[in-house]
């Protein structure tokens, strides 16, 4: 009798040359990278402040891309294995989300998705206002909304997101002059020459009820010689001073004392210039048939509020000039005199107003001086 001895049932023979030592078939499929999308495939009505994410199980992660139906590309941060958003989303956008993977074995994985953002009901627009000029060095950088920012919440975001760089360094704040304006003021007006950046990349950030931005605005500006006025209201007399020397002084009138066209008191702004113009009452509701009702045409006009007060030739008023008041709120002067002053000025030049009773409101014009710089501080939405 023999007796013959037998390995393990089923082992391989080591004489076979596609044996495997794991004993998996060499057709046995590797473990490919799984990656996982948030929002996932065809996700509608995301909303522009979610946040997106990208992970990796049983492999590493390789490259990401989220890209807009017109070519924006959201920003993220990787940690380990797993890539978050870092910028908002434009609302009423398809977006592409690309992954790459590298799975255990070393193969790649690529997968592709796409989700949409919310369309709201209203797309909230801004802009920077005088970008690209040469002002003066009272003006503000200044960010408008087309429609009024009244959530304190939502101004307290816009605020963080926003940003100036200027050259030299300058210290300032920003702050709410109304609903519509955001500003950053600097503490004291601005060194001549100073170069100012403004970047608001607020698209995704809500204004409103179902308000929302879609596009960034970014903007910039230059201050240019240090030129400053002052209109004594009481005197009759407009002084011009430039880098602390008197240039010109000039007799004018301002508006009739005790009514509502009294010239207002106060730190003004230059807003705009025109060369002719018709100021018509009407347009501050004050209608034909008033004893105040008015319709004149007038050249030079230099803008220092929002409630019709210019700097402007008056031919018909130069014998008042320098002696009494009888204007409707504006600073009259002789027409080579207002030519002077309108050839003169750059929007931003401050125009210093005193001896009237009635004083200069911050919204009706460019305000920001009518604050103290700590009372400056406290109209931002961060205090």
């Amino acid at each position: 009798m023999s007796l013959v001895l037998a390995g393990c049932a089923g082992g391989p023979s080591s004489s076979d040359p596609s044996a495997s030592p794991s004993g998996a078939s060499p057709s046995t499929p590797q473990p490919q990278a799984r990656i996982t999308v948030d929002p996932a495939e065809g996700t509608a009505e995301v909303m522009p402040d979610e946040t997106i994410t990208v992970q990796v199980e049983r492999g590493d992660l390789g490259d990401v891309t989220v890209v807009g139906a017109g070519g924006d590309e959201i920003e993220g941060q990787v940690q380990g294995r797993t890539w978050t958003s870092s910028t908002r989303l434009k609302p009423s956008t398809e977006y592409t989300v690309t992954t790459t993977a590298q799975g255990p074995e070393g193969e790649t994985t690529t997968d592709t998705s796409t989700f949409t953002t919310h369309e709201p009901e209203v797309t909230a627009t801004y802009g920077i206002v005088y970008d690209g000029w040469t002002v003066g060095v009272g003006m503000p950088v200044s960010i408008q909304f087309d429609s009024a920012v009244t959530d304190e919440k939502y101004r307290r975001a816009i605020e963080r997101a926003v940003s100036v760089e200027t050259t030299p360094r300058t210290e300032g704040s920003w702050g709410w002059l109304d609903n519509r304006q955001l500003m950053w003021r600097p503490k004291d007006f601005w060194t001549p020459g100073t170069t100012v950046t403004v970047d608001a990349p607020i698209t995704g950030y809500q204004t409103g009820e179902d308000k929302w931005v879609a596009e960034d605005v970014n903007g910039s500006m230059t201050i240019g010689r240090r030129q400053m006025a002052t209109v004594d209201i009481a005197d009759h007399e407009m002084t011009v001073s430039r880098d602390g020397q008197t240039l010109k002084t000039f007799p004018v009138s301002s508006g009739k004392p005790g009514k509502r066209t009294e010239t207002r008191s106060g730190m003004k702004v230059v807003i705009g210039k025109q060369r002719e113009m018709t100021m018509d009452s009407t347009t501050l509701g004050i209608e034909k048939g008033d004893e105040d009702y008015y319709k004149v045409e007038t050249d030079f006009n230099v803008r220092v509020t929002w409630t019709g007060e210019f700097v402007h030739s008056a031919p018909w008023s130069v014998g008042a000039q320098g002696s009494t008041n009888v204007s409707h709120g504006c600073v009259n002067m002789a027409p080579q005199s207002a030519k002077w002053f309108y050839n003169n000025s750059l929007v931003g030049d401050p125009v210093n107003f005193t001896g009237s009773d009635r004083e200069f409101k911050p919204a009706e014009g460019i305000g920001v001086w009518q604050y103290s710089w700590a009372q400056w501080q406290q109209q931002s939405a961060l205090t």
